[in-house]
């Protein structure tokens, strides 16, 4: 049984306290996942709504975005493989696509889950994952994407392009691809789920990632 942590996690308790004491809630950090199987874009249907959450697979835990920090560690750069867009930088963060690379360098092994949507109930059974805007210190970036394989792009923040932003997975799946960040850094990345139900009313949910990539 998944195990659900919605607006009143550990922190979020002891968060909401302060601010009703009129404190400084900025002691308390959020959640930090930083290796195993963890399920960054985790769609659900309650039956009304879509809705996004961060799924640890290890400790079988559901977290909120906003109450999750993901960190990318140093040892996580690797050597760029050269694709375009990628930048010219000779070193890349990377998450990888496959589990033994992950948990051989100690990093997340980031994952799109659908798995927990079922048929029948969104228009074609798919939903499209949209990249809404994606920050580094604050400023617009062009330093993330996710791609698979050889370079087969999912996902990219560069703003010179349209191209990349949405892709469209069946319901009831799973996906991996890997995670690359161009510069170290404490990336914002808004992502939207989206689906059409009952042929007409669209739903989807919108919500703000923050990772943490260090030098």
């Amino acid at each position: 049984m998944r195990t659900r942590r919605r607006l009143l996690t550990v922190t979020g308790i002891a968060a909401a306290a302060l601010a009703t004491a009129g404190l400084n809630t900025s002691a308390f950090a959020a959640t930090t996942l930083s290796s195993g199987h963890v399920d960054v874009l985790d769609a659900e249907w309650d039956g009304a709504d879509l809705h996004l959450h961060v799924h640890d697979e290890e400790a079988d835990t559901e977290y909120e975005p906003a109450d999750v920090t993901l960190s990318v560690p140093a040892a996580a750069k690797v050597t760029n493989p050269g694709y375009g867009f990628l930048g010219s930088g000779s070193q890349i963060w990377l998450l990888p696509d496959t589990e033994a690379e992950a948990d051989a360098a100690g990093v997340l092994f980031p994952g799109i889950s659908t798995e927990h949507l079922t048929t029948g109930i969104l228009a074609n059974n798919n939903v499209t994952y949209t990249l809404v805007s994606a920050t580094r210190n604050g400023a617009v970036t062009e330093d993330f994407s996710i791609y698979a394989g050889s370079g087969s792009r999912w996902f990219d923040s560069n703003t010179a392009t349209t191209s990349f932003k949405s892709r469209t997975f069946a319901v009831a799946t799973h996906n991996h691809a890997n995670w690359a960040f161009e510069e170290a850094g404490t990336y914002e990345l808004k992502f939207r789920v989206s689906g059409t139900v009952n042929g007409a009313l669209e739903s989807s949910a919108t919500e703000t990632y923050t990772v943490v990539v260090s030098s």
